[in-house]
C-alpha cells in the first residue's frame, strides 16, 4: 500500500510532483546577519530534494515582519542571489520547491529593527520568543488602512522575487497565528475600517493577497497554508470557524496550487470545528488539492492518500533526521529518531 505514496501527482497543467510527500516549511534560523540563505542551506535543501516538493521555511516579506533570528528574508537583492544558490541546488537533483511568504505580526519583535512590530490591531501575545535569551514580546502597533494596502503589495513583491529566485511558487503563510492568521481571528481583529469586523471583511487581507500573487506569478502557482483549529500564538473566539469556512470558499472559486494545513499534530478533534480534525474540516469545505501535516508517519500518510483524506502529506521533524526518509520509506528501513538537538544542526 505504501507504493501510493511514491506515484507521481499531477496538482496543475504545469506542476507534476514525483510523490505525495511534502517536506513541511521547518524554521531553522541558519540565514546570514543580513538574513540571506547560505550554501549550507543550499546542501540542507538538495539532500531533501527527492520529496515531491520542499515548501521552504518560511521566509520574511519585510524587515518588521521578523521574530526569530537568523530567519531568512526575500526582500532584498542579496537575499534573492542566496535563495538562487539553493533552488539550483534543488533542481540540479530533480526536485522542485516553494517559498513560504511569513509576516509574523504581533509576533515580531522590536529587537531586530528596533521599531514597534505591526498587527491588525494593539493586541499583545504573551510569553516568551522562541530560540532567545528570554525575550518577552512587546505591544504591537495597529496597522492603518494605507499600511495594510501596502504590506499586501509586498507579499506580492515578495511573490514575484521567489520566482526571480528561482522557486517553482509560493506557499502563503496564513497559519499559526502569524500576521494573515490574525487578521482572521476576531480577538486579535478589532478594526472598524474594510479589513475589520464581518467575517467579509476579515478575510479580504487573505483573498486580496491570494489574488494580488496569482495575477503576479500565477493561481497554478500560488498555495496558501492555513490553521482553522487555532493551536498557537492565538485563542480561539466563537464564530472563527465560520471565517475559515468563508475562506475556503472563497478559495475555491481561484484555482490555486493548494491549501495546506499548519499543525504540529493532526490526531486531535475540535468541538468548534464540528468535531472533527483539523484536517477534515479543510476538506469539507476546500474542495482542490489539499496538503495535510501534522505528525504523519509512513503508514499513516499511507492511509490518508488511500483513503482521499488528502492529496499529500507533509512531513516536517522526521525528515530533520532523515534526510533520505524517502529512500527509508520506500525500503521500510527504521527511521532515526527526532531529537531537538537535532535543530542546531544542518544535516
Amino acid at each position: 500500500m505504501t507504493s501510493i505514496l511514491f506515484q507521481a501527482v499531477k496538482l496543475n497543467d504545469t506542476l507534476t510532483l514525483q510523490n505525495a510527500i511534502v517536506m513541511a516549511p521547518l524554521t531553522r534560523c541558519f540565514a546570514d546577519s543580513n538574513l540571506v540563505p547560505t550554501q549550507l542551506m543550499a546542501d540542507y535543501y538538495a539532500r531533501r530534494a527527492n520529496v515531491g516538493l520542499i515548501v521552504s521555511e518560511a521566509t520574511i516579506i519585510d524587515p518588521l515582519g521578523q521574530g526569530y533570528p537568523n530567519t531568512p528574508g526575500i526582500y532584498s537583492r542579496a537575499q534573492i542571489e542566496g535563495w538562487q544558490q539553493v533552488t539550483k541546488a534543488v533542481h540540479d537533483k530533480g526536485g522542485k520547491i516553494f517559498c513560504q511568504l511569513w509576516h509574523c505580526g504581533r509576533v515580531a519583535h522590536s529587537c531586530y529593527t528596533g521599531e514597534q512590530p505591526l498587527a491588525p490591531s494593539a493586541q499583545p501575545w504573551h510569553g516568551k520568543v522562541p530560540r532567545t535569551d528570554d525575550l518577552a514580546y512587546v505591544m504591537p502597533r495597529s496597522l492603518s488602512t494605507k499600511e495594510v494596502k501596502k504590506l499586501i503589495k509586498k507579499y506580492i513583491k515578495a511573490a514575484s522575487n521567489a520566482i526571480k529566485a528561482g522557486f517553482d511558487g509560493v506557499e502563503i503563510h496564513g497559519a499559526n497565528g502569524y500576521l494573515i492568521d490574525q487578521f482572521l481571528r476576531k480577538s486579535t481583529n478589532k478594526r472598524d475600517d474594510k479589513f475589520g469586523g464581518s467575517i467579509r471583511k476579515r478575510i479580504k487581507f487573505a483573498l486580496q493577497i491570494v489574488d494580488g500573487i496569482a495575477a503576479a506569478i500565477g493561481a497554478e502557482k500560488t498555495a496558501i497554508r492555513l490553521s482553522p483549529q487555532a493551536y498557537v500564538h492565538l485563542e480561539y473566539s466563537k464564530g472563527d470557524e465560520k471565517a475559515y469556512k468563508k475562506l475556503l470558499k472563497q478559495l475555491n472559486k481561484r484555482n490555486i496550487c493548494y491549501v495546506h494545513l499548519g499543525a504540529f499534530s493532526d490526531h486531535y478533534e475540535f468541538k468548534y470545528l464540528g468535531n472533527v480534525k483539523a484536517s477534515e474540516f479543510i476538506r469539507k469545505y476546500y474542495k482542490g488539492n489539499f496538503v495535510t501535516c501534522g505528525g504523519y508517519t509512513v503508514e499513516s500518510a499511507t492511509d490518508s492518500i488511500s483513503h482521499k483524506k488528502a492529496d499529500l502529506v507533509a512531513i516536517g521533524r522526521p525528515l530533520i533526521a532523515n534526510p533520505d526518509f524517502i529512500k527509508k520509506a520506500k525500503s521500510n528501513s527504521e527511521m532515526v529518531e527526532y531529537d531537538m538537538k537535532m535543530l542546531t544542526d544542518l544535516v
